[in-house]
């Protein structure tokens, strides 16, 4: 009986436990599936969660990978430093992404929320796939500077993560796929929906606007709701908005990805959620208010090839505000600052 009893303890054991090599064991602890609600004054997910469903163990790895160094060339560099939760997971207070050395790229580093929802990525759209988006600041000289071949090298070295992906994958391969699919689950997880808005829409817990967010509301929904659509607030197209390029610096936008000059200083429209705390602006970072934003839409949009028609209206361009409207429509925009997003500790560093 007692020899019968010890074998069922070594199955037991045994089943614990994934041989990684002769040498050495991990041990494999359950890996549940997350769920995601979706909002329900929210669109469709655009992510296809059956190719990747995150997992608790999935969702860690990510987590862990976002704020590693160990994914830049000089080791020091992670895709938190700059993207903080507090903004966002912008990076707050500075016009241009910074990156190894000290360097400095042409563009101001974009919020992440909502990704699982949008179609495309990155300023210009290089990539369709969040699975992707990853590698576009890995590989930029100017920001990680490093490739995924030197960082699979690192993780392969590190014992802890050898056991942080035996854990979450079933193959529990250290390689470019599970990497890359770590990274988006964690970022799939990224969802800001409890703003002062969505409480407002959802009316949930008796949320009320005041007399001017009421009217920043109306005066959005007239005239800026046509490019900042869904509770998304982002139509995921490409637009020239009139802004001038940035002096010595002539980003072409778009068109630097589809090669055509139709495309030409086109740039996705941004999410307004959370914008309050997402300064400086504009895909240059060239203001840092939300006042000088509402102020370059009323008298600054200047004219081009490619200027969007909704820009161009009435023989006038850009979009006529008032001061008294400015000011509404900045009492509005502050309602969509979500404190529980911004503070919520599954996305925090460790």
């Amino acid at each position: 009986m007692k020899k019968q009893f010890n074998k069922i303890v070594l199955v037991i054991v045994a089943l614990q436990f994934l041989a990684c090599s002769k040498d050495e064991e991990v041990y494999i602890p359950i890996n549940n599936t997350l769920e995601i609600d979706i909002p329900e004054n929210f669109p469709e997910i655009n992510y296809n969660l059956t190719a990747n469903p995150p997992t608790e163990n999935g969702f860690e790895l990510g987590k862990k990978l976002f704020y590693d160094g160990q994914l830049s060339a000089n080791g020091v560099i992670s895709c938190g430093f700059c993207h903080e939760q507090r903004f966002a997971f912008t990076h707050h207070g500075h016009q241009f992404s910074h990156g190894i050395d000290d360097l400095e790229g042409i563009r101001n580093a974009p919020a992440i929320q909502n990704m699982a929802f949008q179609k495309e990525f990155a300023w210009d759209g290089a990539t369709s796939h969040l699975d992707l988006f990853p590698i576009i600041p890995i590989t930029n000289p100017a920001e990680m500077g490093e490739t995924l071949s030197c960082i699979l090298e690192k993780l392969m070295a590190d014992a802890e993560y050898k056991q942080l992906f035996a854990a979450a994958f079933d193959d529990g391969e250290i390689n470019n796929e599970n990497f890359l699919k770590a990274l988006s689950q964690f970022m799939v997880m990224m969802i800001s929906s409890n703003s002062k808005y969505d409480k407002y829409v959802r009316k949930e817990d008796e949320v009320r606007f005041t007399e001017e967010e009421e009217e920043g509301l109306a005066i959005f929904q007239q005239k800026c709701a046509s490019c900042h659509k869904t509770d998304l607030f982002t139509d995921d197209a490409f637009r020239n908005n009139g802004l001038p390029p940035y002096p010595g610096i002539n980003d072409l936008g778009r068109a630097e990805v589809s090669g055509s000059v139709a495309d030409n200083y086109k740039f996705k429209v941004p999410s307004l959620r959370n914008v309050a705390v997402t300064e400086p602006y504009m895909h240059d970072g060239r203001f840092g208010s939300l006042r000088s934003v509402l102020d370059f839409y009323d008298n600054g949009v200047q004219d081009s090839e490619t200027l969007d028609p909704i820009l161009k209206q009435n023989e006038r361009l850009g979009i006529a505000l008032s001061n008294e409207e400015k000011q509404a429509l900045i009492a509005f925009l502050n309602t969509l600052t979500d404190e529980t997003y911004l503070n919520d500790e599954r996305f925090a560093e460790y």
